[in-house]
């Protein structure tokens, strides 16, 4: 995981980090900081944004696999859906606490990468 302090600085009407947090609530001011002017020509708010849909893009996966595995665990009686129960509420609580680490470092002004999804999003923050 690999962290970049910016300066803070202002773009449209908002400042910096506070719209680097707004990018990660739900993925609408995400896809709107990616589209409008003058946000889209902003580096960190670029990068926080597609680190915002790439993230929900990877939880949404997991929980598709999740609900795929849960099919075949509750064929197994007792332990198959106690299992299932189990994951699922780590995976939840791991995503939450992801998220709630993300929105922090964005109000912090800081571009917090996660592994893999966040070289990726810097990549197309770089890229423009």
């Amino acid at each position: 995981m690999h962290t970049e302090t910016r300066a803070r600085g202002t773009v449209g009407v908002l400042p910096e980090n506070i719209a680097g947090v707004l990018a990660y609530f739900t993925f609408i001011p995400a896809i709107v900081f990616l589209v409008l002017e003058p946000y889209k020509k902003n580096r960190f708010l670029r990068f926080h944004s597609m680190q915002c849909l790439l993230f929900w893009g990877a939880a949404i996966l997991i929980g598709i696999a999740l609900k795929l595995a849960s099919v075949v665990l509750f064929i197994v009686p007792v332990l198959g859906p106690l299992l299932v129960l189990v994951v699922a509420v780590v995976v939840v609580l791991a995503v939450i606490v992801i998220w709630l680490v993300l929105v922090v470092k964005a109000f912090q002004a800081e571009m917090f990468q996660l592994p893999m999804l966040g070289d990726f999003a810097a990549q197309y923050a770089n890229s423009i």
